[in-house]
């Protein structure tokens, strides 16, 4: 396994980490995703740990705290300091009017619940699931600071956040002294390219990894799509509701996997190997959440590192996935220098 800094700090992440969103199926749409029960989860975390790959993300939202409580199940017996453990915080938990968000009283009870559920005294990651924009960005950092000066948090991070969201946030961090956010999990894939436009040279410039969710863009990389079979199969999470990014013409899909195929009977890889391995060669990412609903999936993803594209096949992915950005990008492109 290859591992990274996260952004600018001193921890080191697997390029591949491994998302939990399968675990518990606790509602229709993470049914969609899977229903991972404890025991197989336990099968799919011992490979991984074989593998090299130790940092496991999960959310308090996912299944309404089920996969947490699955993980801790599954993580039972194994060493505190032999795993990263990645959780988030922010979104509805509850009926109550402060049952969300990222104030101090929700983010609290949030971060305490998540320890109970996942059986530990600290977390690794703690991430900002998304945006809460009826807070103070004040408020919602110093409640991370002191998370993180209680020891039940060791880093903060933000997840599905705007440009400026992240640098007003840096910004205020900064003027305070306070921990600042080392890394921003985000939605990025070979059809959706839309992270390189600001949040990419954002967190060139600050210091800012990238965790990608849904690297794959929800299975349609997973090399089930293509020109000889352009429906996504019954039981793919995309044509079951769990699907997330946005749409992309059959066309533009097809363009792609069309490169991909090339490219990976010339290295002798999978669709779904090369797609992860592209997304590997790109500034700021420090590692891809992959999911698996069993350990065929999981083999085949951790056989994305250990390898190289070389830099003509990049480009190659490159130019046939490229789209004409949203203003003001393709207008700051007619200044290359």
């Amino acid at each position: 396994m290859e591992y990274r800094l996260l952004g600018g700090s001193g921890l080191s992440v697997p390029a591949l980490g491994f998302g939990t969103a399968t675990f518990g199926g606790g509602n229709e749409f993470f049914k969609a995703w899977g229903a991972t029960q404890a025991e197989e989860a336990r099968q799919l975390i011992n490979l991984c740990l074989d593998a090299g790959l130790n940092l496991f993300d999960t959310a308090n939202s996912y299944s309404n705290g089920m996969a947490e409580e699955i993980l801790a199940e599954a993580l039972n017996g194994i060493s505190r300091y032999d795993y990263i453990l990645s959780t988030k915080g922010t979104f509805r938990m509850g009926p109550g009017v402060n049952d969300f968000g990222s104030g101090r009283y929700h983010l609290t009870k949030a971060l305490d619940d998540s320890l109970r559920r996942l059986k530990t005294d600290h977390i690794d990651i703690y991430h900002m699931h998304g945006f809460d924009a009826s807070t103070p960005v004040e408020e919602t950092l110093s409640t991370l600071d002191n998370f993180v000066k209680q020891g039940k948090v060791r880093y903060i991070a933000c997840s599905n956040f705007s440009g400026w969201h992240l640098m007003k946030s840096l910004s205020v961090s900064e003027r305070y002294g306070w921990s600042r956010y080392v890394a921003h999990q985000a939605y990025y894939s070979l059809i959706n390219r839309e992270f390189e436009w600001e949040l990419m040279p954002l967190g060139v410039d600050q210091k800012v990894g990238t965790i990608v969710w849904s690297p794959l863009a929800s299975g349609r990389l997973s090399g089930k799509i293509n020109r000889n079979n352009p429906a996504p199969s019954t039981d793919s999470r995309y044509s079951q509701g769990g699907g997330q990014g946005p749409d992309v013409s059959d066309e533009f899909l097809f363009n792609i996997v069309d490169v991909l195929q090339e490219i990976a009977g010339e290295t002798g890889k999978s669709i779904p190997q090369v797609s992860l391995n592209w997304l590997l060669q790109k500034p700021t990412v420090s590692s891809l959440i992959v999911g698996a609903r069993n350990e065929k999936q999981l083999k085949e993803n951790l056989g994305a590192v250990g390898w190289n594209l070389t830099p003509e096949q990049v480009a190659r992915l490159d130019q046939v996935s490229e789209v004409t950005p949203v203003y003001p990008y393709w207008h700051q492109r007619n200044f290359p220098h």
